[in-house]
């Protein structure tokens, strides 16, 4: 399909566009970025291709639109079948990989409400985003390098944009992840010797100063 028109509309900080960087560049896809500032005004390509939800990350493929990043994702597994699968061939596998990536969704709103609180609120948000990662580490990692096993895949694309908020969270909640959470970070780290993933991520520390001056224009500090 090398004469396919991609384009992906985004955001860079975006934990869940980086999903579908992650996943292009995993299946070797070129696609042309467009940056969306969601904090001015949405594209007219935007609310055109997405006039449900107006939000990013959407994938379009020769003029159609996919919506929701976890849609995205398997649809580029589903298109480009050249290189190794995302999802398992077993179709309990599959669910199991679906029910697990779908989880990872609960962390944005966990997370949220750590660097939108005050400072005086910080503390109550620790426990909201640490339990389920504790979860996803007990229940869906555990031992495995990955969460499909061996090989890197749909849960692992999933999680993985929210390890560059990692630093973030912690740096607003004055705790850490890796003391609760080894295995995460350890999975966090291997998943950043992939090239799809260290070239798709977005700079942990840039996050950071971007969501400070969020709060310094929002009163919150």
């Amino acid at each position: 399909m090398a004469n396919d028109e991609v384009i992906l509309l985004d955001s860079w900080p975006s934990m869940f566009g980086m999903r579908v960087r992650v996943a292009l560049a995993e299946k070797g896809v070129e696609y042309e970025y467009k940056e969306e500032d969601l904090f001015t005004s949405k594209s007219p390509l935007l609310l055109k291709m997405n006039p449900v939800h107006k939000k990013i990350p959407v994938l379009i493929h020769n003029g159609k639109p996919v919506c929701e990043s976890l849609v995205a994702v398997e649809y580029i597994d589903e298109i480009w079948k050249d290189k190794a699968p995302l999802l398992s061939s077993d179709p309990y596998e599959r669910a199991q990989a679906r029910f697990w990536a779908a989880y990872t969704d609960k962390l944005y709103d966990f997370g949220r409400r750590i660097w939108t609180a005050t400072r005086e609120e910080f503390g109550g948000g620790k426990k909201d985003l640490i339990d389920p990662l504790k979860l996803l580490e007990e229940s869906a990692l555990g031992d495995k390098p990955y969460f499909g096993g061996e090989g890197f895949g749909f849960v692992d694309i999933a999680l993985i944009g929210f390890y560059s908020w990692f630093y973030t969270y912690e740096t607003f909640g004055n705790f850490s992840i890796e003391a609760e959470c080894p295995k995460i970070v350890a999975w966090g780290n291997r998943c950043m010797q992939r090239e799809s993933v260290s070239k798709s991520l977005a700079d942990p520390h840039k996050i950071c100063e971007v969501l400070l001056e969020f709060r310094k224009k929002q009163g919150l500090e």
